[in-house]
């Protein structure tokens, strides 16, 4: 177990957080007396008959006199079994930004809600900053259930609908504690005024929590910090790279390339703070590494293995955080980009959506961003960077924008990968078309619930178009994961991904005059219609098949064992156990086990395609 846990606060104002973290370093014997002593006297002055345990993490004197926190307040305690850092983030929306500052690095969100409130605004708001920062361990930490007179029924309500927002969100690990943080119940020990709760104090499943699993140990990577010559004396031709590694591992032998260069080499030895030579390095150690071969490295450059590297490119698309009050995003201006230890100046290529944080809209239509709004960018930068996805790395796929003319940082920012088009890019069109081509092509669209019939149903219907002289093709979404799509996930972005890249090869096979037959589970609604759109738009015809078979039967069939395993706990965001799937609001077709056997199901695709 991961003996360092960081820990980001959130929710609205007035929900506890600060007396939550107050009474769990008062119970936990993590405040000193002095310490409680200005608490307790300021409190007092303020006409409070107890200690206010909010003042240990309100440490601004505006903070104090507001009763809210407007600064990210950070507190260090630590028990028998693990060592805490608590981010004491704002509730106002205004402070946004300070949310986007603690929760960057935070390997848990403890999220806030009050019993009588439920779910509100800024609590969907901080679930969504949660699961956009990469944050994997979020806990629903309903408070003041002594105003709610220990409600299991009230309880119960606040969680089913949390779960119902956070199933669109890439949340693995969710918990949910019912807690009075100003009595103390739940907090750190058990409590009998909620006899119903079956599950652990707050304090214990945070002792419990395991974080490990979460490091990336295969990609290694360490950008170069510092070149180290010392000039003079017996080590005066020493010449070391120091760092941080920011994921994977490194040890003396291993082959390494630096990059940009590409040139290669091995790692010599490792040496850690004080000089201590190091047999292994991995993320998060600071180090100095020494290589086998005089080879031109510097800041900004990155170490990493021969066979695994990170993306290079000027063109990159990365969703943002916008920090300045006084001006908004403006594409035409240069910004200084800071991405591990480089720099160089970018600039805003284009905005493609602001985000409604709150409904998950994406505003399409919007030119510029404010402050504390959040939106998919285009960035195109003079140097290259060396990243990954911020999915995969939170160091080397995030990065700041700072105001080059006043220095203040106007931005945070996650990369979601690299461009895959700009300006440079031209659409060329062809010089047959699709009249000469002699037919018209169409792509069939097979959706589902893992198990419903879609892989069996297009394979039929293929068969059955090739007899009948119809040139179609089966794009099938398992066989796409092992080549095209391998490097996706399962994450909303990741899917979001995944149904572009095979919407974007059904539209070129059926421009071509193919039936491009897609069988993919694609579970979200939108990422379904913007590819009907986009065929609608070049005069494709899309057909929608709606594989209609139930949860149940989808369960018993199981072909793969996947469901098992999702009940089981072995695999997390399976659709229709844990994640959801939004069926077609208006499919072309739908066809459900009692319609017969998948030849009998390819029939009527056909006969709807002849229409």
């Amino acid at each position: 177990m991961s003996r360092l846990l960081r820990i980001a606060t959130a929710g609205s104002v007035d929900d506890g957080k600060s007396t939550l973290i107050g009474r769990l370093l008062f119970d936990s014997k993590a405040v000193f007396e002095d310490q409680l002593e200005a608490v307790t006297r300021t409190s007092l002055d303020r006409g409070s008959d107890r200690a206010d345990l909010a003042l240990l993490t309100d440490g601004l004197r505006a903070e104090r006199e507001q009763g809210i926190t407007i600064d990210v307040a950070y507190r260090y305690f630590a028990t028998a079994h693990r060592t805490f850092v608590i981010a004491d983030t704002p509730g106002h929306e205004q402070y946004t930004r300070n949310m986007v500052t603690g929760a960057s690095t935070a390997d848990l969100a403890l999220v806030l809600v009050d019993a009588r409130k439920g779910i509100v605004e800024q609590t969907r708001r901080h679930a969504f900053l949660a699961s956009l920062l990469g944050v994997r361990h979020v806990v629903l930490c309903i408070n003041k259930m002594d105003l709610v007179d220990w409600s299991q029924c009230r309880f119960d309500e606040i969680c089913d609908e949390f779960r119902n927002f956070a199933a669109k969100l890439d949340m693995p690990d969710l918990a949910f504690v019912p807690v009075s943080a100003l009595h103390g119940d739940n907090v750190v020990s058990r409590t009998a005024n909620m006899p119903w709760y079956e599950g652990t104090s707050l304090l214990h499943h945070l002792e419990q929590v395991h974080i490990a699993s979460d490091v990336n140990l295969i990609d290694a990577r360490l950008p170069v910090q510092y070149v180290i010559r010392p000039g003079e004396g017996e080590h005066r031709d020493f010449r070391g790279y120091a760092g941080t590694v920011a994921a994977g591992g490194f040890a003396p032998g291993d082959d390494v390339v630096v990059l940009p260069s590409g040139f290669g080499t091995r790692v010599r030895t490792l040496w850690g703070p004080g000089g201590t030579e190091l047999e292994h390095a991995f993320a998060g150690a600071a180090v100095c590494v020494e290589l086998e071969d005089d080879l031109d490295v510097g800041r900004g450059d990155m170490l990493c293995r021969p066979n695994n590297r990170p993306l290079v490119g000027h063109e990159i698309d990365a969703m943002v955080c916008w920090f300045d009050e006084r001006s908004a995003l403006d594409p035409d201006a240069r910004y200084a980009l800071l991405h591990t230890t480089r720099s160089t100046t970018a600039r805003v290529a284009r905005l493609d959506y602001r985000l409604d944080v709150n409904t998950l809209h994406r505003d399409e239509a919007a030119t510029t961003l404010g402050l504390n709004e959040i939106g998919r960018v285009h960035l195109r930068t003079q140097q290259p960077l060396l990243f990954d996805p911020y999915r995969r790395n939170r160091t080397t796929g995030s990065f700041v924008l700072v105001d080059e003319r006043t220095g203040n940082t106007v931005a945070a920012g996650m990369i979601t990968g690299p461009t895959l088009a700009d300006s440079r890019v031209v659409w060329h069109s062809a010089a047959v078309s699709r009249a000469e081509r002699g037919r018209a092509g169409t792509t069939v669209w097979l959706t589902g619930l893992s198990a419903s019939g879609k892989s069996t149903l297009a394979v039929e219907l293929e068969r059955r178009l090739l007899a009948e002289g119809i040139p179609a093709y089966r794009l099938d979404g398992d066989n796409l994961r092992h080549g095209l799509n391998a490097d996706l996930g399962f994450g909303p972005e990741d899917r979001a991904e995944n149904v572009r890249r095979v919407g974007a090869v059904a539209h070129l096979m059926a421009d071509a005059g193919l039936v491009a037959i897609c069988a993919l589970i694609s579970p979200y609604r939108q990422d379904r219609d913007r590819i009907r759109r986009q065929h609608e738009e070049a005069g494709i015809r899309f057909v929608e098949v709606f594989v209609d078979t139930p949860l149940a039967d989808c369960e018993a069939r199981d072909p793969k064992g996947m469901y098992a395993r999702a009940r089981a706990g072995e695999i997390t965001g399976f659709t229709g156990v844990d994640d959801p799937y939004e069926p077609p609001s208006d499919p072309d077709l739908v066809v459900r086990p009692h319609d017969g056997t998948p030849a009998v199901q390819a029939g009527l695709v056909v006969e709807l395609l002849r229409t």
